[in-house]
């Protein structure tokens, strides 16, 4: 049972929930469209934070072999790391990592023989992107690439790749619908390398934040949490989404709040209350689709 625990611990499963945020927009909007399969979905998303979870394990079992997470890093103060609170050993991390993306693949076949092709290329460029993050040679996390690639894997890619999996096409709507979310993912990625600008400096990471310095880090904080919102109104407005999307705005008060924080010195956890406001937002589009979907 400790074991059992170690390991689901070890994937960080608090961060599944955007994963399943970002399928759920997809299927939904699917399902206004046509018929909605409940098998379907819960296949793609069990596929998908299989993949998400051998992405963190790889991603812990790289950044302690190069040094960057370690003992005094923010990261491991509050939350546990198999590696560096020594739960878990490296080689078990990392065959875990593998066998975590062995499921994720299988499951991915799956829905490409009974959805298409176009699955198939999703999932590639996704176990690309996840294996990638940190393995070398690309190790593109380290080249400030990261938050472009969180943006366009839990924005465009799984909302697309949902979508797709229902109804057997892309939408140009959905790929819309799908940007305000991804880029909220992203600012998530955004406050943790703001936290770790010096940290991240130390062990020669390159970084936005890092590029950009603290106060700099902070304006670009607030005008990415903007653009979340004003793609959403962009899109209302547009008529790609209906006036229900107006629901996301409830997280506004949770926003200025975070805000608030970031701005008065950037926490700890400054990554997992950002990404709160990031689960608020799409529980709340969510919901504004399925009330979408029922009454129109």
């Amino acid at each position: 049972m400790k074991l059992l625990s170690s390991w689901f611990l070890a994937t960080r499963p608090w961060s599944f929930t955007m994963t399943v945020i970002s399928v759920s927009v997809g299927s939904v909007l699917g399902a206004l469209e046509g018929p909605f399969s409940w098998s379907l979905y819960l296949l793609t998303a069990t596929g998908v934070v299989f993949m998400h979870a051998g992405t963190n394990l790889l991603n812990d079992y790289y950044d302690t072999k190069y040094g960057v997470d370690t003992a005094s890093a923010a990261t491991t103060q509050y939350r546990p790391h198999p590696l560096v609170h020594g739960f878990l050993s490296a080689r078990q991390v990392r065959l875990g990592s593998y066998v975590l993306f062995g499921v994720a693949t299988a499951i991915g076949l799956y829905l490409t023989s009974v959805s298409g092709w176009m699955v198939l290329y999703i999932g590639l460029i996704g176990t690309l992107a996840g294996i990638g993050y940190t393995a070398p040679p690309m190790k593109y996390k380290y080249i400030a690439m990261g938050e472009v690639s969180v943006f366009l894997m839990w924005g465009p890619l799984m909302v697309e790749g949902a979508y797709y999996v229902q109804r057997h096409s892309l939408s140009f709507e959905a790929l819309l619908i799908s940007i305000p979310f991804g880029v909220l993912v992203a600012l998530v990625l955004f406050a943790n390398n703001i936290r770790d600008i010096e940290h991240d400096r130390s062990r020669n990471i390159r970084t936005i934040a890092i590029a950009l310095g603290s106060r700099a880090g902070i304006h670009a904080y607030l005008a990415i949490m903007v653009l979340a919102y004003l793609s959403t109104l962009i899109i209302i407005v547009s008529r790609v989404l209906t006036p229900w999307g107006l629901l996301v705005f409830c997280s506004l008060p949770l926003a200025i709040k975070l805000l608030r924080r970031m701005e008065a010195g950037v926490p700890p956890d400054a990554d997992a209350q950002t990404a709160k406001l990031d689960t608020a937002f799409g529980v709340l589009l969510v919901a504004a689709l399925v009330i979408q979907r029922f009454l129109g």
